[in-house]
């Protein structure tokens, strides 16, 4: 009654009343989480990892969380026995530091509390997780707490993942209401397969809110400042931070050091899936990503950068350059007792050109770049933008922060190197940026130059308090920030990415180099559209062993006859840059006497370096005048990868100014349906070819060879095409995609000139047979490729040819 009178009375006084109760019970319950137990468990606590770095990661934690009310236990288990694990585990806690502006005596204080919160344990069996569990609980209950959470830390090797997840899973879990976060160390996988393997086991006994992947880069402080960066300088970034304004981006972490006493995990990984698969690839989607509204939303930053791994190009062999240190085969031969004329193909260096298929990163080159044993040791980001200016003043006249002809760059300096400290330098000619607190503006000694340009050119900053990776990725584990860490479908997108590529390069070949400052310019390497290569050709004297393979330098262009028509053979190189200067002239000729040139190009992945070289080395070419018919065409939508359209377009199309009106794809996809006979597509294109070839004969027509001596798509035991009136027609492959669209053998012979391109060793064995065969095109196709009135060319590279 009184209350309901005071309600009536004074509600103010009530609504105040209500507050206050409110308020005190919030007070209660942060009181009560406050009193949450966190048990953390360090798995391989006697190992490398633990001891270098995870015990005084832990321990930064104590000093950071342990003055706000947390408790904590630690737990160092192994399989290392009882006895032994504690004496590792003693003397690794005796060795622990604090920051520098802790005094001493708190200092010894704190060490001898965290001291006294960790113990060692053995755990091998189930019943040992049982045992750890039950004395976790009975801690809890002695100290009149409640548990809040386990953390588990895998400092194992991948192998020994899934038999402790199963252990955690049925006898170490935390009760109901309680979380589980378990943390895992890479590699991640070996290749998008065994990566795919290992996390579905994983995900069948933790959920994936529970798994922390951690990427060490990602705690670096210089690359954890690329997102709050960005994002605290929005204003000015917004119109630079694109494919107008950025001429590439380099991602680079370089080594010193070489892999001895670690051949036996170099051989099976190698740096690609050591470095640029998890470390570079991180920090390239942390440069390229959208910024998402609230970057301190990690559900929004992992989207946004799986959406930066779906758009990434895929990679070809031209993509990367490869390199080895020329000690490294005999490491490999000692330590892991290989026999004496043992020659790893493992590259200890690589660089790599990835590009992006959006509108903000379009034509921008992303290099990563990382090897061992190089001059220096040093890990940047650098963002270099485009100038395009041109100053009338002097240089010794210009100021940094004016003048437009100074190089414009943004560099996050991940450590060591000339700085010997994370940074983040902006050219004083763009902006002066803002970092958030914990970063201050430093100088630098006089005379120190940092790409082009001395230290003053640069608004240089540095962190106040410089931390461990570790310790900053174990803090973030602790309060559950997951964009720090790699998700299973960021894992498996990266994985998907990079696995085309390691396929491809497993057995080429690196480029052998001295090591350190005697490596000089041996490792330099250049771009050019899609393509990488060293820029200066290597010495003879690092070719491995007397009769080694010649060069191709050593080898002309070859011509002969094949199957009686005229044969081009030469290394790789130097035959498509004669295919090429063949297709420019054939061009010029077409030109010069119709005003118009007709080319009908095969797909796969032969014509790719053609392609190319036409593109970016052949800028007399006609375009404007020419049209581009395709000879063949799997049934898949255009935008698919599989489709040699899409092929056509990412490696010429949009490298060349070529009228879209004179660009005919194969209509493959008409009514949402894919090569169904009653859309009659294969007519279309045929009338298609009658109304604007004249006589219906392309003026060159490129082919390939299968490793079955099918041609287009028209395959061995199939009549289909290979004679009648039809011009276009619909076949099927014996591999998937099945279904084609395919021009037909008298339609091809019909050309003026037909270039057939064989390349690689595998086609070796269908180019000795076919030599030997007459025109029995239902067993091999490509024997039914005779012009009527046309040539024929044959252009083969030596491992073709010969094997």
């Amino acid at each position: 009654m009184l209350a309901e009178l005071c309600c009536k009375r004074r509600p103010g006084l009530w609504r105040m009343l209500a507050v206050a109760v409110f308020v005190a019970l919030l007070g209660c319950l942060r009181a009560q989480e406050l009193r949450g137990h966190v048990s953390i468990v360090l798995l391989g606590a006697t190992g490398d990892l633990a001891k270098k770095y995870l015990w005084q990661g832990l321990f930064q934690l104590y000093l950071e969380e342990a003055g706000k009310g947390h408790n904590f236990s630690f737990h160092g288990t192994a399989l290392t026995a009882t006895e032994q694990g504690q004496e590792v585990v003693a003397k690794v806690l005796e060795s622990l530091s604090c920051p520098k502006d802790v005094a001493p005596a708190r200092c010894a204080e704190l060490k001898d509390q965290f001291q006294r919160l960790s113990q060692y344990r053995q755990l091998k069996t189930t019943e040992d997780y049982a045992a750890l569990s039950k004395d976790i609980e009975a801690l809890v209950q002695r100290e009149g707490l409640w548990e809040a959470g386990r953390i588990f830390y895998f400092s194992v090797p991948p192998f020994a993942y899934t038999d402790i997840a199963r252990s955690i899973n049925s006898s170490c879990r935390p009760g109901p209401g309680a979380w589980l976060r378990v943390v895992l160390e890479k590699p991640f996988g070996h290749n998008h397969l065994s990566a795919q393997q290992l996390a579905t086991d994983l995900g069948s006994f933790f959920h994936e809110e529970e798994m922390y992947r951690v990427d060490h880069y990602l705690g670096k402080q210089a690359v954890a400042q690329i997102l709050p960066f960005r994002d605290q300088n929005r204003k000015a970034l917004d119109g630079l931070w694109n494919r107008h304004h950025v001429e590439r981006v380099e991602i680079v972490m370089k080594e010193t050091v070489d892999a001895e006493g670690r051949t036996s995990f170099y051989e099976e990984y190698g740096v690609i899936r050591d470095v640029l698969q998890n470390h570079l690839t991180e920090i390239l989607t942390l440069v390229a990503m959208e910024l998402p509204p609230d970057v301190g939303s990690s559900e929004d930053v992992l989207r946004h950068k799986l959406q930066v791994f779906q758009a990434l190009q895929g990679l070809q062999k031209g993509s990367a350059v490869l390199g080895q240190y020329q000690a490294y085969s005999e490491q490999v031969r000692k330590e892991l007792d290989k026999p004496a004329g043992f020659l790893s193909l493992t590259p200890t260096f690589a660089g790599i050109l990835v590009h992006l298929d959006n509108l903000r990163w379009e034509g921008v080159p992303f290099l990563l770049m990382s090897g061992k044993a190089l001059d220096e040791r040093v890990g940047y980001v650098r963002v270099l933008f485009r100038n395009r200016a041109c100053c009338a003043q002097s240089e010794q006249h210009r100021a940094a922060e004016q003048s437009a002809c100074l190089p414009r760059q943004i560099v996050f300096y991940i450590g060591h190197g000339v700085l010997g400290s994370p940074a983040v330098l902006v050219s004083r000619n763009l902006f002066r940026p803002t970092l958030p607190g914990g970063w201050e503006q430093v100088g630098g000694p006089p005379g120190l130059h940092l790409f082009g340009c001395p230290l003053s050119d640069f608004y240089a900053y540095s962190p106040v308090r410089e931390q461990d990776a570790y310790s900053v990725l174990i803090s973030r584990i602790f309060h559950g920030r997951k964009d720090s860490f790699i998700t299973t479908e960021n894992l498996l997108a990266s994985w998907a990415f990079w696995t085309p590529l390691l396929d491809s390069l497993a057995h080429e070949a690196p480029r052998l180099y001295p090591g350190g400052a005697e490596n000089g310019h041996l490792l330099d390497f250049e771009f050019s559209g899609g393509q990488l290569s060293f820029s200066v050709q290597q010495p003879e004297q690092l070719v491995p062993g007397p009769g080694s393979a010649p060069a191709p330098s050593d080898f002309q262009v070859l011509r002969s006859t094949y199957r009686d028509r005229p044969l081009v053979t030469a290394w790789p190189e130097e035959l498509i840059a004669k295919l090429a200067d063949d297709v420019e002239a054939a061009a010029m000729k077409a030109v010069r006497r119709t005003g118009q040139f007709h080319l009908a190009l095969s797909g796969g992945s032969s014509p790719v370096a053609l392609f190319q070289q036409l593109a970016m080395g052949h800028y007399a070419f006609p375009w404007a005048h020419t049209h581009l018919w395709l000879v063949d065409e799997r049934c898949v939508p255009l935008w698919d990868p599989e489709s040699n359209f899409q092929g056509l377009q990412t490696h010429l199309l949009q490298h060349v100014r070529l009228p879209h009106y004179n660009v005919h794809p194969m209509p493959v996809h008409l009514r949402q349906r894919l090569c169904a006979e009653e859309d009659q597509g294969a007519q279309a294109y045929a009338e298609e070819i009658s109304a604007l070839v004249a006589n219906s004969s392309f003026d060159l027509v490129l082919l390939g060879m299968g490793t079955d001596g099918h041609t287009a798509s028209l395959f061995p035991q199939s009549p289909t095409g290979l004679e009648g009136e039809q011009l276009v027609v619909l076949t099927e492959s014996p591999s998937g995609p099945r279904r084609r669209m395919s021009l037909s053998l008298p339609l091809i012979n019909r050309a003026r000139r037909v270039a057939v391109l064989v390349m690689g060793r595998l086609k070796r064995e269908i180019t000795l047979l076919v030599s030997r065969v007459g025109h029995e095109p239902k067993k091999w196709p490509i024997s039914g490729v005779r012009p009527v009135s046309g040539q024929l060319v044959w252009y083969m590279d030596y491992e073709a040819f010969l094997g």
